[in-house]
């Protein structure tokens, strides 16, 4: 694939850090674009003055350890790293396959989803768990996975007022989007079940086991199996790599 396929835009962030947009579509095309020129920033002799780069859907946002001193001269930087012909082996993707119980006790908004939508529950199960979905990236939380391929007939805004406390492991919807709740918190998405996996574990030497370009796939569990499977590791839902 070649890594220069698209006129980048380059903005300066902040004092230590530039942005760099990729035209605001989301897709596979994109995402690989941009996990591959991230690879290369981390392979480049720049490296040593460069804290990190953080990825989302269309854009990539690098972070220098020191305020940057010529935006433009940086940016020349970036874009000759861009465009370069540096060999980086292409990192396998996993495919993962996750558990989910959508039992009531779990799916707090599925009711209305399911009158909203004009769904039945199973419908509503069978079409969230039909898909392939692709990781394009990971926050706002850590391990919170932003995931493509939702069917459209699923769409379902956020809710108006956020609830104060989100259980670990809800597996919810907001808007076009679905995801899972991997740690404690606030959130506004339609809680529709709950997955017994462990997203991210801040002791472990990797806290997030699931990286962008990985796909994943849901599958439907009752409460019996739900508490059974917390006891497993990552890689007992590891599926296989491409």
């Amino acid at each position: 694939m070649k890594s220069d396929r698209y006129e980048l835009k380059y903005h300066h962030f902040n004092e230590n850090s530039i942005l760099i947009e990729w035209p605001k579509v989301i897709s596979q095309s994109i995402l690989e674009d941009l996990t591959h020129f991230k690879s290369k920033i981390k392979k480049s002799e720049s490296t040593p003055y460069i804290d990190q780069s953080v990825g989302a859907y269309q854009s990539l946002l690098v972070q220098y350890k020191a305020t940057i001193v010529s935006f433009e001269q940086n940016v020349r930087q970036l874009q000759w790293i861009y465009s370069s012909k540096a060999l980086i082996k292409k990192r396998k993707s996993k495919n993962w396959k996750i558990p989910v119980c959508y039992d009531s006790q779990f799916a707090l908004d599925l009711p209305e989803l399911c009158d909203k939508l004009k769904l039945s529950k199973v419908e509503v199960i069978q079409l969230h768990c039909m898909p392939k979905y692709t990781v394009f990236f990971i926050g706002f939380l850590p391990g919170f996975l932003y995931l493509g391929g939702l069917d459209k007939k699923l769409a379902f805004p956020r809710k108006a007022t956020p609830r104060h406390h989100v259980s670990a492991g809800a597996v919810c919807i907001g808007g076009p989007q679905t995801g899972v709740y991997p740690v404690d918190s606030p959130g506004g998405w339609n809680i529709i079940g709950n997955s017994p996996v462990q997203l991210f574990n801040s002791g472990s030497k990797n806290p997030c086991f699931v990286e962008p370009g990985d796909t994943l796939q849901f599958y439907s569990i009752d409460a019996n199996k739900h508490a059974e499977l917390k006891i497993l590791e990552p890689n007992d839902f590891l599926i296989h790599q491409t």
